[in-house]
């Protein structure tokens, strides 16, 4: 019989975790074939602890292990009173991928929204990304919109 993944814990993470969170986010970048420079991680790390950022991050914690990262900000929309609440950053570790992390990861956040009041909670992902399109299938509705973006 095969053994279950230890418990999974969904949790702000804290300043002083950085060496933890830095390879999921560098796996992350990897993931979508991209780069940033260490300047703007640094920056990232800092607005996602900075109490005046609208910029948050939670981890997977299961075994000890932080598995799992999702990156979000609230950002104002033209079509409601609320904040939107954008889903910009989610990865899971290769190994416990399928094991409810993400799931978890993305309710959390979710849960975040609305305590923040936000009317919505949205993301992206390349059409190419089945394993993650399969779940955010089951938990939210495609907009149809394409995104275009105009780098500067």
């Amino acid at each position: 019989m095969p053994k279950s993944p230890p418990e999974l814990v969904i949790r702000p993470l804290e300043p002083d975790e950085r060496a933890d969170w830095e390879p999921l986010w560098q796996g992350y970048l990897k993931f979508y074939e991209s780069r940033v420079s260490p300047e703007t991680t640094d920056m990232l790390w800092r607005r996602l602890h900075d109490p005046n950022e609208p910029m948050f991050v939670l981890g997977a914690c299961s075994g000890g292990r932080l598995v799992g990262i999702a990156q979000y900000l609230f950002h104002r929309s033209c079509w409601t009173i609320g904040d939107y609440c954008y889903l910009q950053d989610l990865f899971v570790v290769p190994e416990r991928r399928g094991f409810g992390a993400g799931r978890a990861l993305i309710r959390a956040v979710e849960q975040a929204a609305r305590a923040h009041g936000a009317s919505r909670v949205h993301w992206l992902t390349q059409e190419d990304n089945r394993q993650a399109r399969a779940l955010y299938d089951k938990l939210a509705d495609r907009s149809g919109f394409i995104q275009y973006r105009k780098i500067l």
